[in-house]
């Protein structure tokens, strides 16, 4: 769910892929459309996005364009998710028929923000560059961090987030990514906020000049003067939390913009020896019960940092190494609801399988974690290698069409084949098909009647989308197994 080894990053740069997630789960073939079921309540919704399993998506890629908001969700729901966390990119652009879509099939939506960066700076003030950070020596192009020393990046950031869960209908807003750069900063040079608000501010705080980081013969420099260096660690932890604080329960923050709205706080870990809990503050300014006492959030989410999802071997329950950063967030917080978040394909050598995150979600169960989600839907392993399966079936005899639904979405054009579909009764009759619309996963055949009862609906040809995915699109597509078949059942 990052960019490359270096800070973590909830989307991939142009040249590096997101990460996807499928889960095992199956809905049976006959059940009701969304439009028949009741509307979901709110109580659920609430329920739901912080209990079960969850995935992230992110609207912009490919995958989830030309398609309706109806077929985004009916795939979500037909793999098994009871709730979403939409990687909100741009907080301008927002599909909000797509969050309704969602909920209207009972997935709560969580919208998934940067607390201290940003992927576009369109329709920021003239002022924004003074708001950034400056990094060690490192520059990430096509992105922008931002500085928790900003007062006016935070007065932008109430505002524009405010706005954001006062237009749209989101179950909850999360602030992702609340931590400084980066584990490796010191060695890779993305080590900040070296700037000068951060400067500025220590200095008001401790009367000192900050620590230097570049040079050995400085009276300053951070191994050198450890007592300022260790001032330098703890004043940057402050500052992200109250910065997090304020953003959330300060005047005009999101309390005050939508009261009752649920409120996620994040933090990162990593498993890099007894010392880890110690090195993530040091390095990247993490302190979660301190973030977690700032913001006082619904759910506390750990997402994993880059040196553990890179890893190609990585066993689905690594998050084992995670437990002494549960042991300090519970020490102080029994009760809160934890989730935790993986990467199972940022790069293609680390796509994980439905094996692999069936035991992920069992280790997470195990561990008390309430919920748990990855980065991100439409990219997982499961995407690359399984052919098109029929999950549901459903029969509108007004309209005497059949909506197949699959479990990822299919090629219009190999779906549309004379011989794709064809419906058998039990006795015998066949069924013409007339027309086949595709509308993402959702294929509507239009036939010459509707059979009464059970039949067998046979699939041929019908194959996924291999152009549409950020990694391997040069794939041969994968196709529907020779004689598979699914049943279905028209009642009325």
């Amino acid at each position: 769910m990052k960019s490359r080894p270096g800070p973590s990053r909830l989307r991939p740069s142009l040249a590096v892929a997101a990460t996807a997630l499928l889960t095992a789960a199956t809905l049976a073939s006959g059940a009701a459309p969304a439009a028949a079921q009741d509307a979901p309540s709110q109580s659920v919704l609430r329920h739901r996005a912080l209990h079960g399993a969850s995935i992230e998506i992110d609207p912009t890629f490919p995958y989830y364009k030309d398609r309706s908001p109806d077929s985004i969700a009916d795939e979500i729901a037909r793999n098994g998710y009871t709730a979403v966390h939409y990687f909100v990119v741009d907080e301008n652009r927002v599909d909000g028929e797509l969050v309704a879509a969602l909920r209207e099939r009972g997935i709560a939506v969580w919208a998934l923000t940067l607390a201290f960066g940003s992927y576009t700076v369109e329709g920021y003030p003239a002022e924004w560059p003074s708001w950034e950070q400056k990094l060690l020596s490192a520059s990430q192009p096509g992105f922008h961090s931002f500085s928790p020393w900003s007062a006016d990046y935070l007065a932008f950031k109430k505002k524009s987030l405010g706005d954001l869960i006062k237009k749209y209908p989101f179950d909850g807003i999360e602030l992702a990514e609340s931590f400084l750069p980066d584990w490796n900063g010191f060695t890779s040079g993305f080590y900040g906020d070296l700037g000068p608000l951060a400067e500025a501010a220590f200095k008001a705080e401790y009367g000192l000049d900050m620590p230097d980081f570049t040079d050995p013969s400085s009276p300053r420099y951070y191994k050198t003067d450890t007592a300022r260096y260790a001032k330098w660690v703890d004043f940057r932890v402050a500052g992200v939390n109250r910065f997090l604080g304020d953003l959330v329960r300060g005047e005009g923050g999101l309390r005050s913009a939508r009261p009752g709205v649920l409120v996620g706080s994040w933090s990162v870990a990593v498993d890099a020896g007894p010392d880890s809990v110690r090195l993530e503050r040091e390095l990247q300014a993490v302190d979660a019960p301190a973030m977690i006492a700032a913001v006082r959030p619904d759910i506390h989410f750990i997402q994993t940092n880059w040196p553990d999802w890179l890893k190609p071997d990585l066993a689905p329950d690594y998050i084992k190494g995670y437990q002494p950063y549960v042991d300090e967030i519970r020490r102080s917080n029994p009760a809160l609801p934890l989730g935790v978040q993986n990467d199972i394909g940022s790069t293609t050598g680390t796509a994980r399988d439905r094996a692999w995150i069936g035991a992920f979600s069992d280790t997470a169960s195990s561990m008390g974690f309430s919920t748990w989600t990855g980065y991100e839907f439409s990219l997982a392993k499961a995407m690359y290698t399984e052919a098109p399966e029929v999950r549901a079936i459903r029969c509108d005899r007004a309209a005497g069409t059949v909506e197949v639904s699959f479990q990822k979405r299919i090629d219009a054009a190999s779906a549309a084949r004379p011989d794709s579909f064809a419906v058998r009764t039990p006795a015998g009759r066949s069924h013409g098909v007339l027309g086949v619309e595709v509308d993402g996963n959702i294929a509507k055949l239009r036939l010459d009647g509707l059979p009464r009862g059970r039949f067998e609906l046979a699939v041929r040809n019908v194959s996924d989308t291999p152009s549409l995915w950020v990694f391997n699109k040069t794939q041969q597509p994968n196709t529907v197994e020779p004689g598979y078949t699914a049943e279905g059942r028209c009642t009325g």
